[in-house]
């Protein structure tokens, strides 16, 4: 049984850890090695493994840091569970006893079968490989070129939508017109008409991202900055003769990050099922590293028989319950936000 000074102190830990600047220092810790291991795994060779190390004790003082945070809604902590789940299993999994998941062993196996002295928990796909091991490799890229390319979005179109409502005048009609031109586009159209012009690769998957969702994000900070920019606070700041891009950055932005943050986790869960189809379609992350679309799109026809189902089955729910966690914690952040 701990005593209750160690109590004490593991409490005042993690109050220290949740300051703003302390948490955005873990998920850096966490993100940049993920990113830097996706993108240049194959260049470090045997060094790779060691640059996700300091990257799983961060995910998981994440995680606790957000089970503390969301106690009080029940369906953000779903929310968080689910979503630290794949991203604790995306920083971990070389460090996990799995079978290389491009290796074929024993095509055809069954789920709960052994096969050729390898025990298949998900059973193996028609060229043999490893169901489990593929499908906690193939969370990295999803979660990568994801938030990556949500992340660039958001940052293209806050700046956008702070520019449109706090300046107004032309620059709102310019910017309002360009972001009407692109939702005019049904997305996964503008997706596809990108990607095919572009090719496929993740960095492109970012640039057609920011193209379809960059317009919506903007209209919403716009709609919010019409309202805040005309607050007491803002018009102190105008009357100390703060820069406009002060005004926008310290008193405008930290006043809209609520809506914004909501949305964002909505809209993760929106890039992930985009991300996951453009590679069904072929338009995405290419083979031959393990990815949910592409074991959903190698496994289409041959799950097509009953007993062989679960080739699709696996992929397919890897990504709804990573997609259902963003929305639960979409959804459980609007009800804290609403309590507040």
């Amino acid at each position: 049984m701990s005593s209750p000074a160690f109590e004490i102190e593991r409490a005042g830990f993690l109050d220290r850890l949740e300051t703003p600047r302390n948490a955005l220092m873990l998920v850096l810790v966490m993100w940049v090695p993920l990113t830097v291991y996706v993108l240049f795994g194959d260049a470090l060779d045997a060094g790779a493994d060691w640059v996700l190390l300091p990257a799983v004790p961060a995910a998981v003082l994440l995680y606790v840091m957000a089970v503390r945070t969301f106690a009080e809604s029940w369906i953000a902590l779903a929310g968080a569970t689910l979503v630290f789940f794949w991203l604790i299993v995306a920083v971990a999994v070389p460090f996990l006893p799995l079978v290389d998941p491009n290796q074929p062993i024993a095509p055809f196996t069954p789920p709960l079968t052994e096969a050729r002295d390898h025990f298949f928990v998900l059973g193996a796909d028609f060229k043999g490989r490893d169901m489990l091991s593929r499908a906690l490799w193939g969370c990295q890229r999803v979660l990568v070129w994801g938030v990556t390319a949500t992340l660039v979005a958001y940052v293209i179109g806050t700046m956008l939508g702070l520019l449109a409502g706090y300046f107004a005048g032309w620059w709102d009609e310019v910017i309002s017109f360009i972001a009407n031109v692109f939702l005019a586009f049904p997305v996964m159209v503008l997706f596809i008409v990108i990607l095919n012009y572009l090719g496929a690769s993740g960095f492109n998957i970012v640039v057609a991202v920011t193209f379809a969702s960059a317009p919506a994000i903007m209209r919403i900070v716009r709609g919010l900055t019409l309202d805040i920019k005309t607050r007491d606070y803002v018009f102190a700041a105008q009357t100390r003769g703060e820069h406009p891009v002060w005004i926008m950055i310290v008193e405008l932005l930290p006043n809209v990050r609520s809506p914004i943050i909501v949305d964002a986790c909505l809209r993760l869960g929106y890039t992930t099922v985009a991300i996951t189809t453009l590679t069904f379609l072929g338009l995405g992350l290419q083979p031959p590293d393990p990815d949910w679309g592409l074991m959903i799109r190698e496994s289409a026809k041959t799950a097509m028989l009953w007993k062989f189902s679960y080739m699709l089955l696996v992929p397919a729910l890897s990504v709804s319950s990573l997609i259902l966690g963003f929305n639960l914690l979409a959804d459980g952040l609007r009800e804290m936000s609403m309590k507040d």
